[in-house]
């Protein structure tokens, strides 16, 4: 008789296959035995947001190339795929009603709504498989719509939101050990979910109404809650609302918040954030409204965070705090100046951002690792551009704004990155429309840990191919720059690369047309870069050669 191994020992293989995602070994161990199917099944169904079969990974399945060139072998594999989908899904929600032989709902982790509305959604899910995944109990959770198909017909069309929403709720009943939560969540839903989450941590909901009513809920039944995330509040008590909701949960919890998009909340809501300044690290607040960025100073209590992200809701920004209300850009600054932890901070669409940042880059207690601002004046913005190189600890920086032809403000922004040795990834849009070759020399030699390098130019020759072969970590650069390289300059470039650039990325997409590769110098280019680093390389050219430049002006 074989001996058995412990199950404590089959439990830790599995859960290294887990960390390794190796879904097809767990599956045969699931079919290989009971004492070795709980812990296979367990770790499955834990990471099953991530099967290649959901939404989010089978349009990345490689089929073979025979496949991808016969239309009906093609859709026969996609058909495969979603029937493959279906049924992870109809498991899980069958186990939830106690109709299977493992209780697969019980080792779920991550619940991803949106997932499933996706495949209600598809296309090659009506039919056929709908029929299949809509019986054994659950045709009474199927809700359809009379949809109009054409202007002579109409027809029933699943109504994907409304039913993954009472699918969803016969599924957190048996989900005791779900940690996220995330989907366009009706009002009412939550409330009949959250008293079955007793570990539910994170939640990521479309529309932030789905939030009503529901702050003493998680404050009664979910201890372990610590992160929100939501699309967009549009009613106009959104903000009242959503106060009630930060005051309702457990006081001094909330780690994590983003906003996706525009929403109503303002004042109160950043009022309410101070109840949780103790654990609040990381706050985004994408497309603030333009009336709500008066009330930013509102945050000052919340001094703890690592992570800072905040942008206007208008293309063009608005609210001018430093001209039109200084007392308000006063306090905002020195909020800023008492995150001490700060790592992080990323400012989009912000006329005084600049302005907002140049004391924090300059107060010594804080060391920032990424920085991002978009949205600026290249010409109006020396005092910030000096304050960077202070800087030292950056590792990230990302620069996009409003370029300046005077040479000085160029050189002096030059002066200021090569000062910031410690970067590893620099993204430069507008701002470095004038860098020339000199620039890009200095800052080869200066940043010498760059490993993602975009940059736009004027200009740019061969001359800069030998400080580059000289950065021994580079592993992706790309000109958003008018370039006028030669083959026999790239080629040295290449050949002179080594083991810290393998799988570099040059990226080459606005060449002068004067300055065009031949297709033979790019295939050459290609090959040489596979072969040298395991690289790619990538052309284009800033027009079509074959139409004038001047093609379309007017006399």
């Amino acid at each position: 008789m074989a001996a058995l191994l412990p199950d404590d020992l089959l439990h830790m293989i599995c859960h290294q296959l887990w960390k390794q995602r190796d879904f097809d070994t767990l599956y045969h161990c699931a079919r290989a035995g009971k004492q070795l199917a709980v812990p296979a099944l367990a770790s499955i169904y834990r990471m099953h947001d991530v099967a290649p079969v959901t939404s989010a990974y089978n349009d990345e399945i490689e089929m073979a190339p025979q496949e991808k060139t016969s239309g009906p072998a093609y859709e026969k594999g996609r058909q495969q795929l979603i029937g493959k989908w279906a049924s992870m899904w109809r498991s899980l929600i069958l186990s939830s009603l106690g109709k299977t032989l493992f209780p697969y709902s019980k080792y779920v982790r991550t619940l991803s709504l949106q997932d499933l509305e996706h495949l209600l959604q598809d296309a090659r899910f009506l039919g056929k498989t709908s029929g299949i995944f809509f019986k054994d109990g659950l045709e009474n959770f199927e809700v359809n719509l009379n949809v109009q198909m054409s202007s002579k017909k109409s027809g029933l069309r699943i109504d994907a939101e409304t039913t993954a929403n009472r699918l969803l709720e016969v599924i957190a009943r048996q989900t005791p050990m779900l940690e996220e939560l995330s989907g366009s969540i009706l009002n009412g839903v939550l409330s009949q979910c959250i008293p079955k989450l007793p570990n539910l941590q994170r939640l990521n909901v479309y529309r932030g109404e789905a939030l009503e009513g529901v702050g003493n809920l998680i404050q009664s039944h979910c201890p372990l809650f610590k992160a929100l995330q939501f699309y967009g509040w549009q009613k106009d008590d959104a903000d009242q609302h959503f106060a009630s909701f930060l005051n309702d949960i457990r006081p001094q919890s909330l780690e994590s918040f983003e906003i996706f998009s525009v929403s109503q909340i303002g004042a109160e809501s950043f009022l309410a954030l101070n109840c949780h300044r103790d654990t609040l690290t990381e706050l985004k607040l994408n497309e603030i409204k333009a009336e709500s960025i008066q009330a930013l100073s509102m945050l000052k209590g919340c001094t703890n965070l690592t992570s800072l992200l905040l942008s206007e809701e208008n293309r063009v920004a608005t609210q001018d705090l430093e001209k039109r209300h200084n007392d308000i850009f006063l306090e905002v600054v020195a909020w800023l100046c008492q995150c001490k932890g700060l790592r992080t901070i990323s400012l989009y669409n912000l006329l005084s951002a600049p302005a907002l940042l140049t004391p924090v880059l300059l107060e010594s207690s804080i060391h920032l690792t990424k920085l991002v601002l978009e949205g600026y004046l290249m010409s109006e913005s020396r005092d910030f551009h000096r304050a960077i190189s202070q800087q030292t600890s950056l590792q990230h920086l990302w620069l996009k704004g409003e370029s300046s032809d005077n040479p000085e403000d160029v050189d002096f922004l030059v002066e200021s990155l090569s000062k910031l040795e410690n970067l590893t990834d620099m993204r430069l849009q507008e701002v470095s429309d004038y860098f020339l070759d000199k620039h890009f020399c200095t800052l080869a030699k200066s940043l010498q840990r760059l490993e993602v390098w975009e940059s736009s130019g004027y200009a740019i020759t061969d001359a800069i191919w030998s400080d580059m072969a000289s950065m021994k970590s580079l592993r992706g650069l790309e000109f958003n720059a008018q370039t006028r390289f030669t083959s026999n300059g790239i080629m040295d470039f290449i050949l002179n690369l080594g083991p810290g650039n393998n799988g570099l990325l040059l990226n080459i997409v606005m060449q002068d047309v004067d300055f065009n590769l031949t297709d033979e110098e790019q295939y050459m280019i290609k090959e040489t870069m596979v072969s040298k680093v395991d690289g790619r390389f990538d052309f284009m050219l800033f027009r079509d050669p074959e139409v004038s430049e001047f093609e379309g002006d007017s006399d």
